[in-house]
């Protein structure tokens, strides 16, 4: 008895196209009626954004750099009503925003994924009105993750997703989803001139600010109160003082009043190691000044005139790095 031959079939080129363009519309079905357009009013500047309803209370997810400084805040939401918002909180470091409309009218919130199950290659759908072009569509793959971009305070933010779905002005702070229309970062950046480099804060990162931002108003962080810089030590200074890298962060200011205002820092001291982490420039010297060091006596390891100390100073919240 003789076995059947087994058949394998193909799909063609026209059935993977049918099953692409169903995974878009799909996903844009879905997520849609939570993408809003936001209109901004300074005291001599007018600027335009994207955003999306996370809530059903009425709270918007934008970055921080369509909202900052805004004076009045309007809301167009994707069925035409026109709303006025309130700023709930900014935060700039990490360029993320929250703002809230009150509606009698039921608003549709996007819903959130997860950016620690985003996988290069797969399919990524942003939304916004780019120009003011209402809810416009592009779609792309993830490029890749753990990208890094430099907030306007200076500070890095990290775990940012890049994307080559295409960006314009008036796409921040839109939703960047997946093919299941759930959000896994928060339009943010396009590097030109160059084309397809689209960047997109993780979404995991947005959670976690949007939180604290309806909680406090701001996302705490602990400070030394100081003026720093990268700087490469030379490498017999490294290996005679047994460094932990080849670099720190250079003091050039010491602010009034901040942990550093003691005189126990001085201009033209490099910071090489908080506790146990080394620190090999102004980036990493940010990392680890997180929330958890506030008011705590925090271990410094300098160099000061060819020598190494150790100070320690208590970290507070707020004022530069």
């Amino acid at each position: 008895m003789h076995a059947s031959p087994v058949s394998f079939t193909t799909p063609n080129d026209e059935d993977l196209l049918d099953a692409y363009s169903r995974a878009v519309v799909g996903a844009v079905d879905s997520v849609r009626s939570s993408v809003v357009h936001i209109d901004t009013r300074g005291p001599s500047l007018r600027g335009q954004g994207s955003g999306f309803v996370f809530t059903s209370s009425g709270y918007i997810l934008t970055n921080s750099h369509v909202v900052q400084d805004a004076r009045r805040l309007g809301v167009t939401c994707a069925d035409g009503r026109e709303l006025q918002a309130e700023m709930v909180g900014d935060d700039p470091e990490t360029d993320l925003a929250v703002v809230r409309v009150h509606s009698d009218v039921g608003l549709t919130p996007a819903t959130l994924g997860d950016s620690q199950g985003v996988r290069v290659g797969q399919l990524a759908i942003a939304l916004g009105h780019p120009y003011g072009f209402e809810t416009s569509v592009t779609a792309g793959v993830v490029s890749a993750l753990g990208r890094s971009l430099r907030a306007k305070s200076g500070r890095l933010i990290d775990d940012v997703l890049q994307t080559d779905a295409a960006l314009n002005p008036g796409n921040s702070g839109g939703p960047l989803v997946n093919s299941r229309g759930e959000v896994i970062g928060v339009n943010t950046a396009v590097i030109l001139p160059a084309q397809g480099l689209c960047f997109a804060i993780a979404v995991n990162t947005a959670k976690y600010v949007a939180g604290r931002l309806i909680r406090d108003g701001r996302v705490p962080r602990s400070r030394l109160g100081l003026g720093a810089q990268t700087v490469r030590l030379p490498r017999a200074l490294v290996e005679r003082l047994d460094l932990p890298g080849p670099g720190g962060a250079l003091v050039v200011a010491v602010g009034p009043g901040g942990a550093a205002d003691r005189g126990l820092l001085h201009p033209g001291d490099v910071i090489v190691a908080i506790e146990s982490a080394p620190v090999n420039g102004i980036d990493d010297l940010h990392r680890h000044l997180t929330e958890e060091r506030v008011g705590v006596l925090t271990r410094l390891r300098i160099v000061r005139d060819g020598e190494v100390l150790t100070l320690d100073v208590v970290p507070t919240d707020g004022g530069p790095p």
